[in-house]
């Protein structure tokens, strides 16, 4: 199984960034393949609307860094996406990939029941942090973005949220919260682990 983290936080090591480690490296020591980019470590440009995704190419036609996170994703079974809440919403520079997600529908995609160009079966975990203890503020922003990522082809989401983390670190002192993180990657890779052994099966 390959998992693709996209890390939305300016900081290499903040609070959403160690939490979807404490996810990869569950993960990793069960067999997947993992692999991560630090968008704010990238050059990219957010969506340019020039419908070109929609007109003439299945690809984003804007060559830029992002390019190979956009196919990366395309070739993973489970994305994660990891952001801190700046000002009520994920930050800028994942905002901007998202924008960028509009390349993997289809043309027709208003009316075209099989609107994503991406293949089904694809897992999504977002995974939140904030510094604000209080968990019903920010609720509002994993419900907006798993519907978005389900719109353009991710169907199963999981949430992974830490709320009042706002020191450098914090969150690795967060026990529940790690074992949570832990946890999901264990249910991922068995879910995954079993339909690849019925796969055989059912193909016989």
């Amino acid at each position: 199984m390959k998992i693709v983290a996209l890390l939305g936080s300016p900081r290499l090591n903040g609070n959403s960034a160690l939490l979807a480690g404490c996810f990869l490296e569950t993960a990793k020591h069960l067999g997947a393949e993992t692999q991560t980019f630090a968008l704010n470590a990238l050059n990219y440009r957010g969506c340019q609307a020039c419908m070109s995704c929609k007109k003439n190419s299945e690809l984003c036609i804007l060559r830029d860094d992002l390019s190979e996170v956009l196919q990366a994703v395309r070739e993973a079974d489970v994305i994660v996406l990891a952001s801190p809440v700046y000002f009520g919403d994920v930050t800028g520079q994942m905002k901007l990939f998202i924008d960028r997600t509009y390349c993997y529908l289809v043309p027709d995609f208003h009316t075209n029941p099989q609107r994503s160009r991406l293949l089904p079966g694809k897992t999504f975990v977002f995974v939140q942090t904030q510094g604000l203890a209080d968990e019903t503020v920010f609720a509002d922003v994993y419900p907006r973005y798993s519907e978005m990522m389900r719109y353009v082809g991710l169907e199963e989401s999981h949430l992974l949220r830490a709320c009042g983390v706002s020191l450098r670190n914090e969150v690795l002192s967060r026990e529940d919260i790690v074992k949570q993180a832990e946890d999901l990657a264990v249910q991922i890779m068995i879910k995954n682990i079993a339909q690849g052994e019925a796969a055989p099966a059912e193909e016989a």
